[in-house]
């Protein structure tokens, strides 16, 4: 079993109903003129109600009013192919998307980073399944066959002794032959693969063009054409289009949630993060308004993402109610998860540095959070700053978490040192130059302070900084 074939038969409407607060609406797609509009996808509570794709919209409306219409949208579907292309990246590089209605991957050198089939399978179910999409799941040694057995089967996993035994019970009907090809075979009295696969060569070469012939083949392995497989973007945009006009922020949440677990299957699948990403919200009668939701290192849980963007939209007032959202992302740089500890003690709810820092910065605003690095200057009035490309020094003698803006006379305070001096002489080539003699002192309410005298004496005492 090298390849696996993954069955899409509700594409359309799976990617309308997860976009859905109420999945379990009855909803139908329409599509054709205005004079004759069918219905194009129907979801399963629709098809409880009686209603059927190829319906006349018409017809349906006689049966039942109690279900909501929408036209179908090809982009829409076209954006839920590409995503879910994407998301099969991550599993395997090659995916091949020329098969109808199906995705077909390569799973053989997939097994030494996910297991075996079964374990394959399980993660693919519960992926799909949280994407919202419908589908069959079925694996063979060739990636033709494997389509053919996704029509009749799921879950079905089999070996190359078995492949030609399955293949031989598929009706011709649903074989993925051309139509004229399957309707001569049945008025042959040929029902199943296995009476076609029983005829003599010559004949199927005498009564059928090449292409016939070739695709049988490939379902057996027997001479497979080559196939195209599926670059992921190298941006991800996604749209959600609403029904109505939104002007609540509470109700761009549910849609929010979705564009951001689809940007994170896209990230996952790139082995990649995000850091930085625009929402767009479209109004009727004004521009466009934006949200650059920016991050200062690479993240791609669909969780951080989410609390990231909702903050952001916390604050944002939009000059209209909106009829549809956009997210794109084109800052895509490589994601390096966090070092943690195998016997890491710190509470489960206890959030990493870095996720703490960018939930603050979407709380409180970019420049309300600031980066201190440290610049390669003696001067400590000028040796920190907000550079944010510089290194730390390997070593660094003691220096408090608060530096005040300017030094003050240290007095009353029954001062104990601690440490010290170190001498500071710097700045005579810019006219600030400075020859201070640092020590820690400690008062007599405990806190430790740095302060200063000039060189060789011990006061009066200027303070520079408290220690934390």
């Amino acid at each position: 079993m090298r390849w696996a074939c993954l069955l899409l038969p509700q594409l359309a409407m799976d990617a309308v109903l997860r976009q859905q607060s109420d999945p379990d609406a009855a909803l139908a797609l329409v599509s054709g003129p205005a004079q004759r509009r069918v219905l194009h996808a129907v979801s399963p509570a629709a098809r409880r109600l009686g209603l059927r794709r190829g319906m006349l919209l018409s017809a349906a409306q006689v049966l039942t009013r109690e279900f909501a219409i929408q036209a179908h949208d090809p982009r829409q579907e076209f954006q839920a192919w590409t995503l879910l292309a994407t998301w099969a990246y991550g599993f395997s590089s090659q995916v091949c998307t020329d098969f109808p209605h199906a995705l077909v991957l390569e799973v053989g050198a997939s097994r030494a980073l996910f297991g075996d089939w079964p374990a394959i399978e399980r993660r693919l179910r519960i992926e799909l399944e949280a994407l919202g999409f419908r589908h069959r799941l079925v694996a063979a040694p060739y990636p033709h066959a494997a389509h053919v057995l996704a029509h009749v089967h799921d879950g079905l996993g089999v070996d190359e002794g078995r492949v030609e035994t399955a293949l031989a019970q598929v009706p011709v009907e649903r074989s993925g032959l051309p139509r004229n090809v399957v309707a001569t075979l049945a008025r042959s009295g040929l029902r199943t693969l296995g009476a076609v696969f029983a005829l003599v060569r010559e004949s199927l070469v005498r009564r059928f063009p090449p292409e016939v012939l070739a695709q049988l083949d490939a379902m057996r392995g027997r001479q497979s054409p080559p196939l195209r497989y599926f670059q992921p973007p190298d941006r991800f945009e996604a749209r959600i289009e609403f029904e109505y006009e939104v002007e609540s922020s509470t109700a761009l949440l549910f849609p929010l949630r979705r564009l951001v677990g689809d940007l994170a299957a896209f990230l996952s699948s790139r082995d990649g993060g995000v850091q930085r990403f625009v929402l767009r919200f479209e109004h009727e009668r004004h521009a466009d308004s934006e949200l650059a939701v920016g991050l200062l290192s690479a993240e791609r849980e669909a969780a951080v993402l989410f609390d990231l963007a909702r903050s952001r939209l916390d604050h944002l007032s939009l000059p209209a109610a909106t009829r549809g959202m956009v997210l794109v992302a084109e800052e895509l740089p490589p994601f390096v998860p966090l070092a943690r500890d195998l016997f890491d003690t710190r509470p489960q709810q206890a959030l990493p540095w870095e996720q703490l820092r960018e939930r603050l910065r979407a709380r409180l605003g970019d420049a309300a959070v600031q980066d201190l690095s440290v610049r390669a200057e003696h001067r400590p009035e000028r040796a920190s700053g907000q550079a944010p490309d510089s290194l730390l020094p390997p070593s660094l003698p003691p220096r408090p978490a608060w530096l005040l803006p300017q030094p003050v006379p240290l007095r009353g305070f029954d001062l104990r040192i601690l440490a010290g001096p170190e001498r500071i002489e710097s700045g005579w080539w810019d006219g600030g130059d400075v020859r201070r003699d640092y020590y820690v002192v400690q008062t007599r309410e405990g806190q430790r302070a740095w302060a200063f005298t000039a060189p060789g004496e011990r006061g009066p005492f200027m303070l520079h900084g408290w220690f934390a």
